[in-house]
């Protein structure tokens, strides 16, 4: 056999361990820095495998790591377990059908990421094992991606320094490599403090901290016209100062999230949001302070990286699906618009059909249409060789953060497409630990990139994970 063959059948060979696991977590969807049960079933599960733990890696109480092997080269596996507000839907239902009213949900599919990264760390470690090979295998079971950007501390705090190469996948609608192209994003919140005083008799002696607010809202409104094509400003209140109309409100907070394809142009759009937020308090003689909430960087390339990723995929080919799960996937496409459908196609960059699950390969050189988010994954990039695989985990133009991603994300078309994955991982990961050229291209490109464009922490050492 192949070592290719060996790994994928190791792979198989816990399936219904990890599957369940992927489960079980689902079963407990927690949001961000709050996955302390899918933390524990994280940390269990490496236990049972015969993982080296470190629980509350870098403070962080809901963040595990979990090493395998002596020696060697150091391959990582990115999990991630936090679920999303808002999202609690019944599995295999195709009709809006919350678990819990206003309960959090697995939106993002990330119950299927944790333990389908898991499972090809420990394929990987017990391939080692068998064949007596130097190499260490870890497995970071990262919580609040979805805007706490537990990575980008890890990654600050040097919890990345010595890994050689790292990978992760997500569920999708079509099975290829993720295209290494995200923004650089800095959440801050913008706190103003006025004076209160009675709105009706005494106007005068009160200084409005929500005026500061709105004339903030204003200038950033105008600032728009003035920034790079590739930026997005995006604000919600947190507080905005009491339901009291004939109260002047002494007290408001604002949230801005600041996104640029650069990080240096993130940077720079930062500072001059806060000049605005600056000039609001003067114009209202009120006081403002500004808090860094999360911040990350945008995604490096690394081709030989993404390259060897996408030809392990090319080599195991597609999920097997069958009937059933396509018959699912059809009746979860009629819950969809036609251009959400439309939108995946494009985003892809493959040509519309009626399939309602992907069972091929996007090709490497696919010219998708661009639709730009942000991770904590993009800080990874910079210090350490990665790549990002995506499976179609779900009905083809199904779109993130939806309760039709929670419905799907027990399906046995889910479980068959993240075992599937896994082995992708896997005898990635084996390729860069038994063929020295391959880890040695992709540690040559990643230090290539750092030599003309170094990487800036986006991150001020004296922040915090913005734990609720």
């Amino acid at each position: 056999m192949r070592n290719s063959d060996e790994i994928w059948a190791l792979v198989d060979a816990k399936k219904e361990r990890f599957t369940a696991l992927a489960d079980q977590v689902w079963d407990v969807p927690e949001v961000l820095y709050e996955e302390y049960e899918s933390a524990r079933l994280h940390s269990e599960a490496l236990q049972a495998e015969g993982f080296r733990v470190t629980p509350n890696l870098g403070g962080i109480a809901t963040a595990v790591m979990g090493e395998a092997g002596q020696g060697g080269p150091v391959i990582a596996f990115l999990g991630e377990y936090d679920a999303l507000p808002g999202l609690s839907q019944r599995a295999g239902s195709d009709k809006p059908e919350p678990l819990v009213k206003d309960g959090n949900g697995h939106g993002c599919g990330h119950n299927l990421l944790g333990a389908g990264a898991l499972a090809a760390a420990t394929a990987v470690k017990d391939y080692l094992q068998r064949h007596g090979l130097p190499g260490r295998v870890r497995y970071y079971g990262c919580p609040a991606e979805e805007g706490g950007a537990a990575k980008t501390f890890l990654v600050r705090d040097g919890h990345f320094d010595d890994v050689d190469a790292a990978l992760s996948w997500h569920p999708m609608s079509f099975n290829g490599i993720i295209p290494p192209l995200t923004l650089a994003v800095s959440m801050v919140d913008f706190h103003f403090t006025g004076r209160a005083a009675h709105a009706a008799v005494a106007p005068h002696l009160g200084r409005s901290a929500l005026d500061a607010v709105e004339l903030m809202s204003v200038g950033v409104n105008y600032l728009r016209e003035h920034v790079p094509q590739d930026s997005r400003i995006h604000y919600a209140y947190l507080d905005a100062g009491g339901r009291a109309p004939n109260v002047v409100q002494a007290q408001a907070t604002v949230r801005y999230s600041v996104r640029s394809l650069r990080a240096a142009d993130m940077r720079d759009l930062v500072a001059r949001v806060t000049r605005i937020a600056e000039g609001a308090a003067l114009m209202t003689d009120t006081q403002m302070r500004s808090t860094v909430v999360t911040a990350m960087s945008e995604m490096l390339d690394n081709p030989p990286l993404y390259q060897l990723l996408h030809h392990n995929m090319a080599r195991l080919g597609p999920p097997d699906f069958d009937d059933e799960d396509r018959a699912y996937a059809k009746r979860m496409q009629a819950t969809l618009l036609p251009e959400a459908i439309a939108a995946a196609f494009a985003g892809a960059g493959v040509a519309p059909d009626q399939s309602a699950l992907h069972e091929g390969l996007v090709p490497l050189n696919a010219q998708g249409v661009p639709m730009l988010g942000s991770t904590d994954l993009g800080d990874v990039s910079w210090v350490v060789p990665f790549a990002q695989a995506g499976q179609a985990t779900h009905a083809l133009g199904t779109p993130g953060h939806t309760w039709q991603i929670t419905a799907q994300g027990k399906s046995p078309a889910a479980h068959k497409a993240m075992i599937n994955v896994a082995k992708v991982l896997a005898s990635t990961a084996l390729d860069l630990l038994t063929e020295p050229k391959h880890l040695a291209a992709a540690k040559a490109d990643h230090a290539g990139r750092l030599a003309v464009n170094p990487y800036v922490p986006p991150l001020a050492p004296e922040a915090k994970p913005h734990v609720p």
